[in-house]
């Protein structure tokens, strides 16, 4: 059996962004589509690897893939995340997760929608539903981070609802392995 190799870090210039006013902009449901969104308190950690795992494969989201049980539970269930399933048509379709650091500081953890559900004009109403989400506890800023492995109308999605760059840095992502793809797959 041949090794496996281990896939080379890629190279990301990261982007932090913040906002410190709720949108004021307002946009209808897509028409011709049913939508629904859903908080999952105590979401299972199946269901959202799966989640993260179909919004994210093509951004080389990984970080929370590579975390067990207890440690992504913790994240989860802290009472102060909350993740929202969009559904289109009645099935998953995208998702957001919200952070709130403190009475001040809320941060869009992660965002992002399933490929099937990319072309059918939802984006930028599901970000404006994300955003009114985390205004509802009316911190002072709502910050989000960004990366050029990101998609590519990312960043300037962010800046179109108010979001404004606050700094840069440089760093790597280390996609996953064959090895850890094939546990995920085994882990189901």
């Amino acid at each position: 059996m041949a090794a496996s190799r281990k896939p080379a870090p890629l190279k990301v210039h990261i982007t932090a962004l913040e906002t410190h006013a709720p949108p004021k902009q307002s946009l209808p449901v897509p028409v011709n589509i049913h939508t629904a969104i859903m908080r999952v308190p105590a979401i299972p950690l199946p269901f959202y690897r799966f989640l993260y795992r179909q919004v994210g494969a093509r951004w080389h989201w990984a970080e929370r893939l590579r975390l067990d049980d207890e440690a992504l539970a913790a994240i989860l269930h802290d009472k102060r995340t909350t993740v929202t399933v969009l559904y289109v048509d009645g099935a998953p379709a995208g998702f957001f997760e919200l952070f709130q650091e403190d009475e001040e500081t809320v941060e869009l953890a992660h965002f992002g929608l399933f490929e099937h559900a990319l072309g059918l004009g939802i984006g930028k109403w599901f970000m404006l539903q994300t955003l009114y989400a985390a205004w509802t506890s009316d911190p002072k800023v709502v910050k989000v981070t960004t990366n050029n492995l990101d998609h590519p109308r990312a960043l300037q999605l962010y800046q179109m609802f108010g979001f404004s760059p606050v700094g840069t840095a440089e760093g790597e992502i280390l996609p996953l392995s064959d090895a850890e793809l094939l546990d995920l797959a085994r882990r189901g």
